[in-house]
């Protein structure tokens, strides 16, 4: 069950690169607007509808990946969401990951490895009490509000990149619980069951919303200051609310030093990625002649 949890993991996380990738490209071509008006202008584009097809059957594979492991386990393998993303749109786009690149690459891969070695998720219970949910609901939503306000026109382009990148990472937690007890209803109860269900429809707007706030954030900065926000919030939001809601079990005591060890590869990896790639935001939406926002 964990090893097929992890490769349809993976293969999610490399469905979700392409997803991103295509749906960088075509918020660079949108110059101004937000909100809902940016999410018709790319209905309207058949890159960013590529993306969306990569991003569903992303999300297939992470409910395959959740009904067969605990949370904790399955989100933070999206982690490696950001090298397949260069490598697929490296290769779109005829851009060379440069050595530095792979170097970060290993980076997140090391760490990643280490941080689900020392802390050996285990657990996976399907099912969450009201009792567990309406404080997880309260916390996640209210974030994600309360980073919308924050991130306001006006503001830094960079704080708002970061900031609306952290909501839609929230956003993409919250929606992965949601998913998991709803896939675990129709495995157990059936379809019917699955219809009437509450985080059935949850997920769906909950998805939706964090898609938006996605499409604002990469519109709204550099890769440089969204993408960690987004990677590192969706691995430690969720793995929180693996343990909130699901009862998942992580260890701690000693196995805190080499978390923490793999938790700043990880971090030294993703910074080190948008950062040191040259022209990395290029690599994946284009060479940036587009002249909007998020070319620049």
């Amino acid at each position: 069950m964990i090893g097929l949890a992890v490769g349809f993991a993976v293969l999610g996380a490399a469905s979700n690169a392409m997803g991103t990738a295509f749906q960088r490209k075509a918020a660079s071509t949108v110059a101004q607007g937000g909100g809902l008006r940016l999410l018709l202008a790319l209905a309207r584009r058949p890159v960013w509808l590529a993306g969306i097809c990569g991003v569903l059957a992303s999300a297939m594979f992470q409910a395959l990946a959740l009904v067969n492991g605990p949370m904790a386990l399955v989100q933070p393998l999206f982690i490696m969401e950001l090298p397949f993303a260069l490598l697929a749109a490296g290769a779109l786009m005829h851009r060379r990951l440069p050595g530095a690149g792979w170097w970060a690459v290993a980076g997140v891969v090391c760490g990643l490895v280490l941080v689900l070695v020392a802390a050996s998720p285990s657990g996976a219970e399907d099912q969450a009490s009201m009792v567990r949910w309406v404080p997880a609901l309260i916390l996640c939503l209210g974030a994600m509000a309360a980073a919308v306000v924050l991130a306001r026109p006006g503001r830094s382009p960079l704080f708002r990149a970061a900031v609306l990148a952290a909501a839609a990472a929230i956003g993409n937690a919250l929606t992965a619980a949601m998913l998991k007890s709803a896939s675990g209803v129709l495995e157990a109860e059936g379809l019917d069951a699955f219809l009437t269900t509450w985080q059935t429809y949850g997920f769906a707007v909950v998805g939706v919303s964090s898609l938006l706030l996605l499409e604002n954030a990469l519109q709204a900065g550099s890769l440089a200051a969204s993408q960690p926000a987004l990677t590192i919030g969706d691995a430690t939001v969720s793995l929180l609310l693996g343990v909130m809601l699901f009862g998942e079990h992580v260890r701690t005591g000693v196995w805190l030093l080499p978390e923490l060890v793999g938790a700043g590869l990880i971090a030294w990896g993703v910074v080190r990625l948008t950062r040191v790639v040259p022209h990395a935001q290029q690599t994946l939406v284009g060479d940036g002649r587009t002249g909007t926002r998020a070319g620049r």
